[in-house]
């Protein structure tokens, strides 16, 4: 089953050649399998979930994304699930969708960084990838195959905003890799997710609020409170280095713990994540681990979720 979102992989630029200027979304699902002729002939349905730019992901069409992957891998006659999404946005909807769905089927993410009208796009291969992926016997939980890759999906992030080179799984590495057609498989698939599905029985209405803040040169502790007073129940700070915080912005944010938000202290490095430790006054707030800063903000507003 191919379940389409949108993104730069289904994109259509007016001017040709182009890479850039092109809007994303503009191809269905359907269009982007039948583009692929190694696809022809396999048992295949594609259906078009959304046709948005990534960087307008939103927690409605989260929740109607886990609920259609968790009942197509319900189907006794499906292998798996292969969702196309733009690269923005990825590893947030990764990571959502690791906890509300027990995929014991593979759910396979890919995307790509130029559009499908491009002269040499990397989309077709990439969905090829995906899909031979998909209906691999043994493979398990939400991953991402782009590039020749395979990445776990709680630990895929994007590290560029043009090359194709766009993502890695930061210090953990790919968990296979694609070489010519075969799966070189490197490390053991990642457990089955879902303890997060009762929350796509709340109302998106009634969620959360959970905002980031960035830590930085000069930082100040009015934005975060701000964010507190328009009523954030959850602050995920992009701490400098390993996860430090300046500190202003660490005053506001303890001021904030005091009054039961919940605050998590990520890094903004694109590796390496928080280790914690040192005896350091940023360690007073609780760590985000390996996560993003991104990642950690879906992994707060789901506890909020499990804790309401």
């Amino acid at each position: 089953m191919v379940i389409g979102t949108g993104g730069t992989i289904a994109g259509a630029a007016t001017r040709p050649g182009a890479h850039l200027g092109y809007q994303a979304g503009a191809l269905a699902a359907q269009a982007l399998v039948d583009a692929v002729p190694a696809l022809a002939g396999r048992a295949i349905e594609a259906h078009s979930l959304a046709q948005i730019d990534s960087s307008d992901m939103d927690h409605a069409t989260w929740v109607a994304l886990a609920r259609a992957v968790a009942a197509h891998l319900a189907r006794p006659e499906v292998a798996g699930v292969v969702v196309t999404h733009g690269t923005d946005t990825l590893e947030e909807t990764a990571v959502f969708l690791h906890h509300t769905v027990a995929a014991t089927k593979p759910v396979v993410m890919t995307a790509a960084m130029r559009p499908a009208t491009a002269p040499s796009p990397d989309g077709p291969q990439n969905l090829l990838d995906a899909v031979t992926l998909a209906a691999t016997p043994g493979v398990q939980g939400v991953l991402l195959a782009f590039g020749g890759a395979v990445y776990a999906g709680t630990e895929v992030r994007k590290v560029h905003g043009y090359r194709l080179e766009a993502f890695t799984a930061g210090d953990a590495g790919p968990l296979a890799l694609r070489q010519d057609g075969r799966l070189r498989v490197l490390r053991a698939w990642p457990m089955v997710g879902g303890d997060a599905v009762a929350a796509l029985a709340v109302p998106v209405a009634d969620w959360p609020v959970v905002d980031i803040v960035t830590s930085h040169a000069g930082a100040r502790g009015e934005g975060l409170a701000a964010l507190v007073a328009a009523g954030a129940r959850g602050i995920v700070i992009a701490g400098t280095g390993n996860g430090s915080v300046h500190h202003a912005l660490l005053a506001a944010a303890e001021a904030a713990q005091a009054r039961g938000v919940r605050v998590r202290r990520a890094s903004r490095c694109m590796a390496g994540g928080v280790v914690e430790g040192g005896g350091r006054a940023a360690d007073a707030l609780p760590s985000a681990g390996d996560a993003t800063p991104a990642q950690a903000r879906v992994r707060l507003l789901l506890e909020l979720l499990r804790s309401s």
